[in-house]
Order: C-alpha cells, then structure tokens, then sequence
C-alpha cells in the first residue's frame, strides 16, 4: 500500500524540520535549503508554504511559543506552589522539547526587525497571561512575579545553552 502525504503533512514536515535547523544552525546560518534537504522536499515547494525564511521562522516560533504558553496555562496550583510548579513544567518542557525551547529563549536575540517586532508580541502576550495568572491565585505584586518568572526562565536557557549549571544551582565544585 502506498501512502500519499497531503500538502498539509508535507508542510508540517516541513515546520518540524525547520526546528532542528534553526536551533542547530541559528536564523542566520540556516537556510531554506537546509530546511528542505532535512524535510525531503525541494526548496521551491518551501517557498510553495513559506513566502520566505522570515515567515517560516515566525511560524516555527509561534508553535514552540505556543507550546510553553499551553504548559503554563495548563498548570494550576495555589499561591504558594504556583511558581515552582510552573518551574518544573518549563524543565520538563526543556528535556521535551529542548530546541523549541532554546528558539523561543533566544529569539529576542535576532535583529531583523519583523521578528524582533514578533518576539516581542510573544513575549508581551506571555507576561500578560502569568500576570493574570498569578493575580487570579492571589500573588502579591504579580506583575513583578511574572517578569521575575521570565527572566529566571531566561537564565535556565543561558544556562542551558553554556553548559553553566553554576548560573542556576550556584557553585557544585565546578568552576566557570
């Protein structure tokens, strides 16, 4: 029996694939071709989806973004656990999905403005949501919290990313 992909599958290959190569490669190294040549498609049909890599980095953004915001939004919890638990959730989704992760942590860092523009919103729409969040359980000052929460999320991705566990845990006998 032979299965045909529908333009759907291909193009969600296409997406799953762009992933890896970005988070490999970084925006400006990765290219379109890349991303084909990793999906088994030929460049055009990327660009059949994609008007070009700007817009299929948004996109690939907009799905790991969506997945962190969905594990936040899914986690309840009173007060004084609400934090932590949202904590373990990012870590579990940093072992997950770890590249999806790393993107949406280090987007903010590219200049092209559209996407720059675009993280932003990502971001602002994050912080509104644990601002609410953790007003509705009744954290004081949340919307110091929620950019608290950030930012540490921010420096478990750095973290990450360096293999510097001592910018999280403190010094365990390693040296920088």
């Amino acid at each position: 029996m032979i299965i045909v992909a529908t333009k759907e599958d291909k193009k969600e290959l296409i997406i799953e694939n762009a992933v890896s190569v970005f988070a490999e490669r970084g925006y400006y190294k990765a290219t379109t071709a890349m991303v084909a040549k990793a999906a088994g498609v030929t460049q055009p049909y990327v660009f059949h989806f994609f008007e070009n890599k700007e817009e299929l980095f948004k996109v690939v953004i907009d799905r790991a973004f969506g997945r962190i915001y969905d594990t936040f939004v899914k986690i309840e919890a009173p007060a004084d656990e609400l934090i932590e638990t949202m904590g373990r959730g990012f870590d579990e989704l940093i072992q997950t999905h770890r590249s999806e992760v790393l993107m949406v942590m280090q987007a903010h860092t590219i200049s092209e403005p559209g996407i720059r523009d675009h993280s932003r919103k990502l971001y602002c729409k994050m912080y509104e949501s644990l601002t609410t969040k953790m007003e509705r359980v009744g954290i004081p000052n949340a919307k110091a919290a929620a950019a608290r929460f950030i930012g540490t999320g921010l420096l478990i991705t750095l973290a990450e990313v360096l293999d510097l566990p001592e910018l999280i845990y403190g010094d365990e006998g390693r040296n920088c």
